[in-house]
């Protein structure tokens, strides 16, 4: 044995201490401390409750958007359209009146209602309406009364008329449009 080797017995209690520690320490110098590996795990599974919270968010918001373009709220089938008739309302009389009717406009295709608030009289108006569609015109008088008549025409046929009379009188014209396919109802495109 050389005189620069020591074997553990020379060694002091404090020297024996200082070598293992030091050996210990080069044996987990890769590893990290077991805090550490406890502070990593939770931040580990805090971040991967995220992402998939994260990620359950965009598959949503991703269906919704999705949904929304694909879906357009028309049920008809594409590129085939719906057979439709000409419509005249007429309304006749004095003053002016509200007038509620179903159009060919943006309301109509929202299946709404148009409204001519205090139209003045005589009134009409002629439209296209999907055969689908019920054609309808109602007048409602003012506080003063009078009296109006509505007319409905479909295809230039007369179908229909009403009269309202008095203060806030009413009246109301409607008419099916629905035909069988090829059965050629009148104005029917």
């Amino acid at each position: 044995m050389s005189t620069s080797e020591t074997t553990e017995s020379d060694m002091s209690g404090d020297e024996l201490s200082e070598k293992a520690d030091r050996e210990e320490q080069a044996e987990n110098a890769d590893r990290p401390e077991k805090g550490e590996k406890a502070e990593k795990a939770a931040g580990g599974s805090d971040r991967r409750a995220v992402a998939a919270v994260v990620g359950a968010l965009l598959l949503v918001t991703g269906g919704l958007v999705g949904y929304g373009l694909l879906d357009s709220g028309d049920d008809r089938p594409a590129g085939r359209a719906v057979p439709t008739s000409e419509v005249t309302y007429e309304v006749l009389g004095s003053g002016s009146a509200d007038i509620t009717f179903l159009g060919d406009g943006e309301a109509a295709r929202a299946g709404k209602a148009e409204v001519a608030r205090a139209a003045s009289l005589p009134w009409s108006r002629t439209v296209r309406v999907a055969r689908d569609k019920q054609p309808i015109v109602s007048i409602t008088l003012g506080e003063k009364g009078g009296r109006a008549t509505c007319k409905l025409s479909v295809g230039g046929k007369h179908v229909q008329l009403a009269t309202a009379s008095g203060a806030f009188g009413r009246a109301t014209c409607s008419s099916a449009l629905a035909a069988p396919e090829g059965a050629g109802a009148p104005g029917a495109q």
